[in-house]
C-alpha cells in the first residue's frame, strides 16, 4: 500500500484542518518545502499536496510553493485545489508533478473531466470529497446532492484512464478518529479503479486496517505532524505488520 503524506497549503504555510472548516486551521509550518524534504528524509516514496487557497477560489494560489516543492522531490508528487481548466493541468505537470486530483471540476462537466484523463492518461486522480455520502465541492464549502459512489461509478464507466481515486470522508478528516472503512469498502465494491483513502488517520492500526482491507494507498496527515507515529514507523508497520484475521 501507498503511503502519501500530506502537506496541505494555506497562504504559502503548512496547515491542517479539521473537517474542511476553514476556521479551524492549525499551522504546522512556515516552510512546505523543507516540510516535504523531512518526508523524503523519513522514507517517503510519494508525495500529496493541497492547495487550499486554490481549492476554495477555484484558481491555483500557491504555485510558487508548489513549484519549489516539485522541483527538491525525486518522488512522484501529486496534488490537488483549484485544478479546473487544462492550461492549469498543462502547466502543472510541466513543473513536474506526477499526478493532479481534480473534485470540483470533475463533478459539475464530467465530459471534460473524461476528455482530460483520456488526453493525459493515468496522470490525473478523482477527488471525491464526501460529506454523508455525497460528493461536496468549492473546497468543501458546498455539498451537491450527487452520491459520491455514483459520481465514481459514472466515471469509471467512461474511461479507464483515471489513475486512481482519493477518497476523502469530511467528517473524519483532521479528527484522528480512524477512517470510515464502510464507506471505502462500499467504494472498493463500486469501482476498480485504484482508491486511495484519506481523513481520519490517527494510529499505526489505522494504517494497517487500511492496508488490509484491499486499498492502493493512504493519505497522511495530522497524526504525523502530531507525532502520533512517524512515517518511518508507518512505512515498516506496512511492510511487516501481520495481517488483521477476518
Amino acid at each position: 500500500m501507498e503511503l502519501w503524506p500530506a502537506i496541505d497549503l494555506l497562504g504559502g504555510k503548512c496547515v491542517r484542518l479539521q473537517q474542511g472548516d476553514y476556521q479551524r486551521e492549525t499551522v504546522f509550518g512556515e516552510d512546505p518545502v523543507a516540510i516535504a524534504k523531512q518526508w523524503r528524509d523519513q522514507g517517503a516514496e510519494y508525495l500529496h499536496l493541497v492547495d487550499l487557497d486554490g481549492a476554495k477560489s477555484g484558481n491555483l494560489v500557491n504555485e510558487e510553493v508548489i513549484r519549489c516543492i516539485a522541483q527538491a522531490m525525486d518522488i512522484p508528487v501529486q496534488l490537488g485545489g483549484g485544478v479546473r481548466d487544462e492550461s492549469t493541468i498543462t502547466r502543472l505537470l510541466g513543473l513536474g508533478l506526477s499526478r493532479l486530483v481534480l473534485g470540483t471540476a470533475a463533478l459539475k462537466n464530467q465530459h471534460w473531466f473524461v476528455a482530460m484523463c483520456e488526453k493525459y492518461p493515468q496522470q490525473l486522480v478523482l477527488g471525491i470529497d464526501a460529506r454523508n455520502g455525497m460528493v461536496a465541492t468549492e473546497g468543501w464549502l458546498a455539498t451537491s446532492t450527487t452520491p459520491a459512489v455514483e459520481l465514481a461509478v459514472a466515471l469509471e464507466q467512461r474511461t479507464s484512464k483515471i489513475a486512481a481515486i482519493v477518497y476523502t470522508d469530511i467528517a473524519r478528516d483532521g479528527m484522528l478518529t480512524g477512517p470510515n472503512y464502510e464507506s471505502i469498502q462500499t467504494l472498493q465494491q463500486a469501482v476498480k479503479t485504484p482508491i486511495i483513502a484519506s481523513g481520519g488517520v490517527g494510529v499505526l492500526a489505522d494504517v494497517i486496517q487500511l492496508r488490509d482491507s484491499g486499498v492502493a494507498g493512504c493519505i497522511i496527515g495530522r497524526a504525523l505532524y502530531e507525532n502520533r507515529f512517524r512515517l518511518d514507523e508507518a512505512l515498516h508497520a506496512v511492510k511487516t505488520a501481520p495481517r488483521i484475521s477476518r
